[in-house]
């Protein structure tokens, strides 16, 4: 029996990303899955919802960047669904070659079958924006 199915889905989100997998990525997700994205910046959705749209969102992804995650810290919670981590990221835009190091707080909602149900993610967009050039 799995102790958190959310903390095991968020660390398989996590290398699906890592490893370009976004079909295999968006399929982490219930089939109405939201995420939210609280700080995103002018032009850039704020809540994506559904395994379609939610491939479409990310599937640039691995053409964009190539990234590592590090420092996983889960803090500990009572319910097996529900994963509230803070981590890191390392990595490269590959446009222009400047470094993306960012810092996250997620929280990840799953289903019992582990899929994810809400995924909130917290992240500065302005080191998205450097990273890509924008800024």
């Amino acid at each position: 029996m799995i102790k958190n199915r959310a903390e095991e889905t968020f660390k398989n989100h996590l290398a699906c990303l890592s490893q370009g997998k976004i079909s295999d990525w968006s399929n982490l997700f219930a089939k109405n899955g939201v995420l939210e994205v609280p700080y995103a910046p002018k032009g850039f959705p704020k809540k994506v919802e559904g395994r379609t749209a939610l491939y479409d969102y990310m599937k640039n992804f691995p053409e964009q960047f190539k990234v590592t995650y590090k420092n996983l810290n889960f803090h500990p919670t009572a319910n097996p669904n529900l994963a509230i981590v803070e981590f890191d990221c390392e990595g490269v835009a590959l446009s222009t070659k400047n470094a993306f190091i960012q810092k996250y707080i997620s929280i990840v909602t799953t289903n019992d079958a582990g899929e994810i149900i809400k995924y909130v993610d917290y992240w500065n967009p302005i080191v998205i924006m450097e990273s890509l050039g924008m800024m």
